[in-house]
């Protein structure tokens, strides 16, 4: 039985996932630290502002969450499924969710917040292609 409504139960999960997506950049940071890259300051920048969008969006899930006193937690865990278990209202509702299902979704929501960090940049870059012309020419 639902006990979540759509929209509490569509935060939640975007909160969670998130979450996750920040881990992920956490860890590929730490990688790009460690190896053995030419230039690395280019994709620290990127993770860096990557990480920035997750945590304000997450920020502000967090503080929706709160206000509608909603809770995720995990559950269980195993080579398939990893269970979360959703706090609402007094209830209880247990979702499963299919382990490479979750790797997919994180790996949109990197995506998304990829096209999110580079929005700004993009008139800069346009600004150095012009430059770069002016040198050639």
């Amino acid at each position: 039985m639902r006990n979540l409504k759509q929209n509490e139960l569509d935060i939640a999960t975007r909160y969670l996932f998130l979450s996750m997506a920040i881990v992920v950049i956490k860890q590929d940071r730490k990688h790009f630290d460690v190896g053995k890259f030419k230039i690395k300051e280019p994709y620290l920048e990127l993770l860096g502002k990557m990480e920035l969008e997750a945590r304000k969006e997450r920020k502000e899930l967090k503080h929706q969450m709160d206000r509608l006193n909603i809770h995720v937690v995990e559950s269980g865990r195993n080579d398939s499924f990893t269970s979360f278990l959703f706090l609402a209202h007094g209830y209880e509702e247990k979702r499963n969710y299919f382990n490479p299902a979750i790797r997919k979704k994180v790996e949109m929501i990197l995506f998304e917040l990829m096209r999110k960090s580079q929005q700004p940049a993009q008139k800069y870059r346009k600004k150095a292609t012009t430059i770069a012309d002016d040198l050639q020419g």
